[in-house]
Order: C-alpha cells, then sequence, then structure tokens
C-alpha cells in the first residue's frame, strides 16, 4: 500500500481525537476554574469585592482569541477528514453496491456479484451506492465510512483495507420491517486470495444461491430457518405449504411447479402467516436464472432432526387452534371458549403483531405513528373514509378484521393508506390479533 495515501480511518481518527483533545483541555480548564474561583471568592472568604474594575482588555483579548484559534484548528483537520473522504485515490477498485429491502448486492468489474463485499487488503475500493426502492445507508465502522443511499441518485465511498479479517457492514438508515436483517460484512483477503475468488467459477449450487442474492431474496427468507418477512428455504423442497389459493386455503407441495410459480407469481399463492410483500419477478429474471434458483431450492431438503418451520408466527405445523371470537382479555367467562385458550391467542396476536411489522406503523403506548395506536383502540369511535365519504363506526371486531384484510376499503381519517392487505391472515390469526388489540386498553 502506497504509504503516503490517508486511509479514511486515518483521516477521521485524526480529526476526532483533535477536537476529542480540545474539548477534553477545554473541560478541565474551565471544571478547574470554576471550583478555584468558588472556592476563593466565596462570601464567607470575599464578604466585599476586592476590585471595582469592569473591564480587562487583555483579558477578553485572550478569551476570544484563544477560542477562535482552538474552533479554527477543529475545523481544519475536520476539513482535511472530510477531504480525504472525498478524494478518492487513481488506482481504486471500482464495485457497486445495490441496496434493496433487505439486503445488500455487491457487483465487480467481472460480472460477477455477491452478498458479501470482498475486497483485497491494501489496495484502495471505491464503492458506488444505488438504492432499487427506499432510503438506505452504506455503513462500515471499522473503515469510520457512512453514506447514504437514495433512490434515483448515486453515491459512492472509498476505503482501505490494511489487514484480512471481517468487518461488520450494516445498512444505518430505518428501511422497513427487516432493517435489523440487512447486515452482511467486508471480507478484506490477501491479494492472491482475491483473484483466486473473483476469477473462480461458481458450482450450480453456488450460481443457485448467488442469483438468490442477487435478487434480493434473502433479505426475506433466510436459509437456516430463521423466521423472517418470508418463510425460510431451509428444507424448502418436498415441504407441506398451507396456503391461500383464489380466497381458498389449500395444501401445496413444495414441488418445482410450485416454486415457479411462486417466484414468476407470488400474489396468486399466499402462505398463511405471511404478508403479500413479494414482487412478482415475471419479466424481471430470465428462464435460465429462474431455473437455477429453482434447481438450488430442490436441493434444500430437510434433514433428520430438523425442525419444520412454523406453520403461523407462533405455532407448529402439527398444533390447531380454534378459531374464538375476540373478547376482553380480562374476562373469563367466554362463549366457546376457556379463559386459559384465551390467553393464549392474545400472547400469538402479540407476537403476530411483532412478526408481520404491525409494531413499526403502530404502537401500543397511545403514540402516533404511520398508523393509529393499538392502545384503546377496541371500541372506540373511529372516523374513516368509505367510498369517499367520512363515517364515524365503532372499532368493534368486524371492523378491525375488515381492517386486517381490506385496509384500504377505510381509511382512518388523517392517516395515509399506506397498509398492505393481510388476505392471507387465518381466521385464528386474526382473532388472535383482535383479541390482543382489545387487551390493550
Amino acid at each position: 500500500m502506497n504509504p503516503t495515501l490517508v486511509t479514511t480511518t486515518q483521516a477521521v481518527d485524526k480529526a476526532f481525537y483533535v477536537i476529542f483533545g480540545i474539548c477534553g483541555v477545554a473541560l478541565a480548564g474551565v471544571a478547574v476554574a470554576m471550583v478555584l474561583l468558588v472556592w476563593r471568592y466565596n462570601r464567607k472568604r470575599q464578604p466585599q469585592p476586592l476590585s471595582q474594575k469592569d473591564h480587562n482588555l487583555w483579558l477578553e483579548v485572550i478569551w476570544t482569541a484563544i477560542p477562535t484559534a482552538l474552533v479554527m484548528l477543529m475545523f481544519w483537520y475536520g476539513w482535511e477528514g472530510y477531504l480525504s473522504l472525498r478524494r478518492i485515490p487513481d488506482n481504486a477498485m471500482h464495485i457497486k453496491a445495490s441496496a434493496r429491502m433487505w439486503s445488500w448486492l455487491f457487483t465487480y468489474g467481472n460480472g460477477k456479484t455477491a452478498g458479501t463485499l470482498y475486497v483485497p487488503v491494501g489496495q484502495p475500493v471505491k464503492i458506488e451506492l444505488t438504492a432499487e426502492d427506499v432510503l438506505h445507508s452504506f455503513y462500515v465502522p471499522a473503515f469510520r465510512v457512512k453514506r447514504d443511499t437514495v433512490p434515483g441518485m448515486t453515491n459512492w465511498v472509498w476505503f482501505v483495507a490494511e489487514k484480512a479479517g471481517s468487518y461488520d457492514l450494516f445498512c444505518a438508515e430505518y428501511c422497513g420491517v427487516g432493517h435489523s436483517k440487512m447486515v452482511t460484512t467486508v471480507e478484506a483477503l490477501p491479494a492472491g486470495d482475491f483473484q483466486t475468488w473473483l476469477t473462480a467459477v461458481p458450482t450450480s449450487a453456488d450460481a443457485g444461491k448467488a442469483l438468490l442474492q442477487k435478487h434480493g431474496c434473502l433479505g426475506c427468507h433466510s436459509l437456516d430457518g430463521t423466521r423472517l418477512v418470508g418463510p425460510t428455504f431451509q428444507g424448502i423442497s418436498g415441504r407441506q405449504v398451507e396456503a391461500t389459493v383464489a380466497g381458498q386455503p389449500q395444501k401445496l407441495v413444495a414441488n418445482q411447479d410450485y416454486l415457479k410459480e411462486s417466484i414468476v407469481a407470488p400474489a396468486k399463492v399466499l402462505v398463511n402467516g405471511y404478508p403479500p410483500a413479494m414482487p412478482s419477478f415475471e419479466g424481471r429474471i430470465s428462464d435460465v436464472e429462474l431455473a437455477a434458483i429453482v434447481d438450488y431450492l430442490l436441493t434444500l431438503t430437510a434433514t433428520p432432526g430438523t425442525p419444520s418451520p412454523p406453520k403461523h408466527a407462533t405455532t407448529g405445523e402439527n398444533e390447531h387452534v380454534e378459531p374464538a371470537a375476540p373478547h376482553a382479555a380480562g374476562d373469563a367467562e367466554r362463549p366457546g371458549t376457556s379463559a386459559g385458550k384465551v390467553a393464549a391467542l392474545s400472547m400469538r396476536g402479540k407476537e403476530l403483531a411483532g412478526n408481520l411489522g404491525c409494531l413499526g406503523c403502530h404502537s401500543v403506548d397511545g403514540s402516533r405513528r404511520v398508523g393509529p395506536s393499538f392502545k384503546g383502540l377496541f371500541g372506540s369511535p373511529t372516523t374513516v373514509t368509505r367510498n369517499g365519504h367520512e363515517v364515524t363506526v365503532t372499532a368493534d371486531t368486524a371492523y378491525l378484521t375488515r381492517a386486517i384484510r381490506e385496509p384500504t376499503a377505510e381509511v382512518v381519517v388523517g392517516y395515509p393508506p399506506a397498509m398492505p392487505p393481510f388476505a392471507g391472515l387465518t381466521d385464528t390469526e386474526v382473532a388472535a390479533l383482535i383479541i390482543w388489540i382489545e387487551s390493550l386498553q
């Protein structure tokens, strides 16, 4: 690496230590002076002023000149650090980074793509930043770089990995319910190892996984069984799936045809317990890529001892709970429902609200967010816009069911029509959500 090159880490750290040092000295000086003056000029020791002077020219010049000099010194180091962050070395490697909900895609000069950022040790890299959907932010603390990715605008950062290792890479701008999962790493490899990785020909399995990363599938679907926005890919081949097709519940098998249709036309088959958030990839991927993805998914069979993914947010595949009419969680008397079952449904509703992203838009403490607060909602009069007219309705079971399944039919006055429909939820899940909301009085 060029020894005269000032890296982003060095530039930011120098400015930070200079500013921190000046502030520390100023804090200590002010604190010491305050203590000394309080002690020396205490009214008990000095009941009468010792001096009648009302100004001192040299003192005023000093306490103006010194802080001005210190502020200009901090500005200078901050400005130099900023220029270093924006001054790209001539030999920097160019890598494109595309941010989308909720993953990163890095594209190299030879066309290779990856969901992890691989860089050579000792060589500057320029990262060209774009966003496909909403605002994101590229943040690597180890290299002191953070830059927003804005839809419709190209941005960039650069850095140098001075030694081999793995460094965290975050999205530092809230971008939706999967924001906390939008984490990957920067893998700094020795130059020889990096070239080997860059020129390696991927296997068919690697190609399928790389395509999942390329198209952002792993931002919503995990490979390890973790529940994200969509069902996990772990053990998906041959899995029995409970879904809603054309408004009717059906049991399907995740075979080749099912997987292809789920990718090309995901709105036709809605897996129970998950929001209809997946976009269609028809026309966005080629037949070759579609075949490679499906072939890879068909290799992900369940292994003995591997737990099946949950059918719903909080129940297992074989667990069954009878649908129950929502009632206040505190009542012990329920038509056809025990108090224990109602409590279990309320707990399920709470977990569903978290897993489906409801709590990103609706608070439980009365505070205003994108949507109305759940606190005190049940049974309250609510003014909505229905067919272009404002009407006042009671937020009862029927209304909340409509609000969950068809939120655009009745939009609460004063709030945007931003909520997606959750038509794929079962009656039990809707009942659980309403029971939980009813308990938030």
